[in-house]
């Protein structure tokens, strides 16, 4: 099937009630995996590429400085990617910007092939942040694609996102955001965390989530309600990489009774990273252990090397730079770069596959509509000029 921009997706989890996972890839082969476990379990795919995914899929290994030249390359290559799998898969597909720094990062996603984009600029004044949001959603409406913004601030890090404490979405701001931006999403701030680190037993204001449902339902507003910061950290997992000789201590993530609560309260997206991340680092370890002759692989060695030099890392970005040209094109060139990225493909599909059934997803792809970003244009100029 063809790509489809994020407001159809929306639409079918507000309507039949459940959330749709989404799931960032810095890799061809995440790609891959994230949209074949998709079609097993016939859900419809969110895959979101972060605004330094972009940089790292450009070639950047250094992808926290990153440049906008970087960006625009990997954001192709990362399309790239979801097209080929994406186009001969039976579900619906979408392809998201996640964290955009800046309009240019917006408009690099779009014109390299994303259908939907998130703006943050939620560290902003609110009316700055307004302002920045509604030139994003003016730009991508007129070409089909969908926009999340955010309002209220997540603690914790990932990639160039940083805060160390949280400001929680205020409901009656939310719906003024909504209504002077036009955004079909929102990502608010109701006790989740970004990274690894997010606290044990968190519980989440779920309270903030009805409000603004509430009230965009009395306004007659159509916005979903984004929950970030949303990974479970899965404890086997951590523990497993540190049995590996890993250094990860005092991780924790929020929890799936949690998380699943706070479906029914409105949240219709939930975006997971690290799990992805943790199950990969984990998988390229155990690949170490079982076959130790690889460790002196002319092709993979040099992931070995990074692995025991940074054993306090899990991001698998830190480790993949000796076969950047199979993460960024998914080129295949010897068999142990096959065996890596099979591991890789596992990691994935074991963190997704979960949290799919979880979040209720499963056996939905069929509820979606299938919409074309001219199609989607279309409408959203309808709805402009009613």
């Amino acid at each position: 099937m063809s790509l489809i921009p994020l407001r159809p997706v929306l639409e079918a989890a507000s309507k039949y009630g459940y959330a749709q996972g989404a799931f960032n890839v810095n890799a061809v082969a995440q790609a891959k995996a994230v949209i074949e476990v998709h079609e097993m379990f016939r859900s419809t795919a969110i895959l979101q590429g972060a605004d330094l995914a972009n940089g790292f899929m450009g070639g950047c290994v250094d992808f926290m400085n990153a440049t906008l030249e970087d960006k625009k390359a990997g954001a192709k290559n990362i399309a790239n990617a979801v097209k080929k799998y994406g186009e001969s898969a039976e579900i619906p597909v979408v392809l998201h910007l996640d964290h955009g720094k800046d309009m240019d990062s917006c408009i690099a996603a779009i014109q390299g092939g994303y259908t939907s984009v998130m703006i943050d600029g939620s560290s902003l004044p609110f009316e700055e942040n307004m302002e920045l949001t509604r030139e994003v959603v003016k730009y991508a409406h007129a070409r089909g694609v969908s926009v999340e913004g955010e309002l209220g601030v997540l603690a914790g890090v990932e990639d160039h996102v940083f805060s160390a404490a949280s400001t929680y979405t205020n409901p009656l701001s939310a719906v003024e955001f909504v209504k002077k931006t036009g955004v079909d999403a929102l990502a608010i701030s109701y006790g989740t965390m970004h990274g690894a680190s997010k606290g044990k037993n968190v519980k989440l204001r779920k309270e903030i989530p009805i409000a603004i449902s509430e009230c965009l339902a009395y306004e007659g507003i159509f916005c979903a309600l984004v929950s970030h910061g949303s990974s479970t950290v899965p404890g086997y997992i951590v523990e497993e990489i540190n049995g590996l000789g890993g250094l990860l201590p005092d991780t924790a993530g929020i929890s799936i009774e949690e998380l699943k609560a706070a479906i029914p309260c409105g949240i219709r997206k939930i975006n997971v990273d690290t799990d992805i991340r943790l199950a990969v680092t984990r998988n390229m370890k155990e690949f170490f252990v079982k076959y130790p002759e690889k460790r002196n692989s002319a092709s993979v060695g040099g992931i070995y090397e990074l692995l025991e030099a940074k054993k306090e890392q899990f991001d698998p970005r830190v480790f993949l730079a000796p076969i950047m040209h199979a993460v960024m094109y998914g080129e295949v060139k010897d068999e142990d770069t096959k065996e890596i990225l099979c591991c890789i493909e596992r990691g994935v599909k074991e963190a997704v596959g979960t949290l799919i059934v979880q979040f209720g997803s499963f056996g939905k792809a069929p509820l979606c509509e299938q919409i074309s970003l001219d199609e989607m244009a279309e409408r959203y100029k309808k709805e402009e000029n009613a």
